[in-house]
């Protein structure tokens, strides 16, 4: 079978807050940018075009942010796919400001956040954001106040479903007190396991846990080359499908800006590793 003709269902599906159900890989859209994740894309009708191919191959979950671009990302997702499928869930986040390409800088005062979201509103056509996603705890302002902006707003409509990111254990228990949790977005891949526990609450609790930077720069050799050489796969495919293997509530969100990557990425979720391999990609992760 060619990649082309791979499903995202083919990962099986998730269940959103009990009632958003998407196919358990995903697309991230902070590639579709300019460098430094700044300003528009080199080929804009390119990003579009991505965006477009990834409906067509079975992705109905798209991770975005207000700091994408900024602002860019929301914009061409709008552009490339609104009106949306009845089954597309798109989630963005906010509580992170751009001074500059690579430089990101936390805001979680409510004030910020209620302009966020009012924002990412407008960018992406939207009465309601079906995912929104507090980006990063501010040490600077409580996690409560920040959290409670988000609980108004969906009080009001405006948000369908809170997720958090790049939090701890107990600053989820704090934001599980003031509303329920349906998703948590850290950094997690077969290299680095710093939210290994964090998977592991997620399962526990059946939310949603979406690792970013699921793909790493993939060395050539090891257990990864040997078992993607196996499978007749690339590295990056490989590395996937152990994420996808990990656990049941785990939706990798790889992004990228080429269509050939793209379609790459989609076919991992018709690779199926046994339980040595699993065993060896995640001794090998920890190693």
């Amino acid at each position: 079978m060619s990649e082309s003709e791979h499903s995202a269902a083919q990962a099986g599906t998730i269940d959103l807050g009990g009632d958003l159900t998407v196919n358990r890989l995903g697309y991230g859209a902070m590639r579709i940018t300019g460098d430094g994740i700044w300003g528009e894309p080199a080929d804009r009708d390119g990003a579009k075009a991505v965006l477009r191919r990834a409906v067509e191959l079975g992705v109905n979950f798209i991770d975005t942010a207000d700091a994408y671009g900024p602002d860019v990302s929301e914009i061409l997702i709008a552009e490339a796919l609104h009106p949306y499928p009845d089954d597309l869930v798109i989630g963005t986040k906010g509580g992170l400001l751009r001074p500059g390409p690579n430089q990101w800088t936390m805001d979680g005062r409510p004030a910020h956040l209620r302009e966020a979201l009012e924002g990412s509103l407008k960018r992406l056509k939207m009465e309601q954001i079906p995912l929104y996603q507090f980006h990063r705890p501010d040490p600077e302002v409580p996690l409560e106040e920040s959290m409670g902006a988000l609980v108004a707003m969906k009080d009001e409509g405006k948000i369908r479903h809170i997720g958090i990111c790049n939090v701890t254990e107990t600053e989820l228990h704090r934001a599980q007190r003031l509303t329920p949790i349906v998703s948590v977005q850290n950094r997690y891949n077969v290299a680095d396991r710093t939210s290994e526990s964090m998977v592991d609450l997620c399962e526990q609790e059946r939310l949603a846990f979406l690792p970013w930077a699921p793909i790493l720069d993939i060395e050539s050799s090891g257990a990864v080359a040997e078992i993607a050489a196996q499978h007749g796969a690339t590295p990056r495919q490989i590395v996937l499908a152990w994420l996808l293997s990990r656990s049941s509530v785990i939706v990798p969100i790889p992004g990228t800006a080429s269509v050939a990557h793209l379609e790459e990425n989609v076919a991992a979720a018709g690779i199926k590793l046994d339980g040595h391999e699993i065993e060896a990609l995640t001794a090998a992760g920890r190693a």
